[in-house]
């Protein structure tokens, strides 16, 4: 699948890291111009739902296609395609018709940004768990690491859809403003949307016990943190009686 030596691809997977810091600190003073905080100037738009359906399709289809044509299908690098792809699969194709998008719009820019991010995540874990990693024999089963790994990713998984499933119920009556959501983590945090989903890529980066799942979960924290901290001043200054012990993203830290 390629020739790339371990040296190299340790190399861009440091230079990706450092564009993940950039990204944490452009993102700390620009709000990604998507959902409550969609604004003008960002170009043409098109509808939330199939922009999401493209961006998130990638990294199912394009780890799929790295697994046919690389030389490694052990059973655990299979177990690692497995649970990446689930996630997707919710991501892709079921969120994106449950999350009542109708009528939304984001801009294009936004969708080529994640595109690119999706297809050089995908390359970074592709490479390594299909190509040039060393090996997972069955006896990872029953190492500790990926026994903490997979547990950290599907609590982090059920964290991330039950929060979702709670964002739902708000508009169920059909209205289309904000509420304050209540319930499940959201008593202690403002987005334990994404606390779940930074969880899972920890988990996975413990799992695989790799640079490349390191950088996936580096870069989704760089990229998430910061929407959770605009989210949780969003709420405070709309709506004044906000719950004033909720924390933006991890109980009682931050």
């Amino acid at each position: 699948m390629t020739s790339l030596s371990y040296e190299n691809y340790e190399f861009i997977c440091y230079i990706w890291i450092a564009m993940g810091l950039i990204t944490f600190i452009i993102l700390t003073f620009i709000n990604a111009p998507y959902g409550r905080h969609r604004s003008a100037g960002w170009g043409p738009e098109i509808s939330a739902r199939r922009g999401w359906m493209i961006m998130e399709s990638i990294p199912v289809f394009l780890l799929t296609g790295l697994l046919l044509f690389g030389n490694n299908k052990e059973t655990v690098v299979l177990i690692f395609w497995a649970i990446w792809t689930g996630h997707y699969i919710n991501r892709a194709f079921l969120w994106p018709y449950r999350a009542q998008l109708e009528k939304k719009f984001m801009p294009i820019s936004v969708v080529i940004l994640a595109v690119i991010f999706n297809t050089v995540n995908c390359l970074i874990n592709g490479i390594w768990l299909f190509q040039i990693n060393d090996g997972y024999e069955l006896t990872w089963l029953t190492d500790p690491r990926f026994i903490v790994g997979i547990g950290l990713f599907t609590l982090g998984m059920i964290i991330n859809i039950k929060s979702d499933n709670i964002l739902f119920t708000l508009r169920e009556d059909g209205s289309t403003g904000y509420k304050i959501p209540r319930g499940g983590l959201f008593d202690r945090v403002s987005c334990p949307n994404y606390l779940g989903e930074i969880a899972e890529w920890l988990g996975f980066a413990i799992a695989t016990w790799s640079l490349a799942g390191f950088t996936f979960a580096f870069w989704t924290f760089c990229n998430l943190a910061p929407r959770a901290f605009t989210h949780h001043r969003w709420y405070k200054e709309e709506f004044p009686d906000y719950p004033t012990n909720r924390k933006a993203l991890i109980p009682f830290l931050i």
